[in-house]
């Protein structure tokens, strides 16, 4: 395979919602990348089941994880078990997003 699992990462920082001015990844939308020979599988969540760009962000994940992966198929499976929470964000979203005082 000539990609990492650091490729679909940076792939993915390229993702955002467009009401939230962070990147899925640092939000820690993302659950699970799972990579074999056959598959890229990658389980993620929303913030809320009502989000209006739910459908819109999930295909563009797959498009963007597909571009780094090809030929490789990719599976993009949307959970929500665990819920997300505001512990899942990284460091640098907190502080984007001004949550840097909220004890997390």
């Amino acid at each position: 395979m000539a990609f990492t699992k650091d490729d679909i990462i940076n792939a993915l920082k390229t993702v955002y919602d467009p009401e939230i001015p962070v990147n899925i990844w640092d939000m820690g939308l993302v659950y699970t990348i799972d990579i074999s020979e056959k598959q890229v599988r990658l389980e993620m969540t929303f913030t809320s089941p009502t989000c209006p760009m739910m459908e819109e962000l999930l295909a563009q994940v797959k498009d963007v994880v597909s571009k780094v992966v090809a030929p490789i198929p990719v599976k993009v499976d949307l959970v929500w078990d665990p819920a997300w929470d505001l512990s899942r964000m990284s460091d640098a979203a907190r502080i984007e997003l001004d949550l840097t005082n909220s004890g997390w």
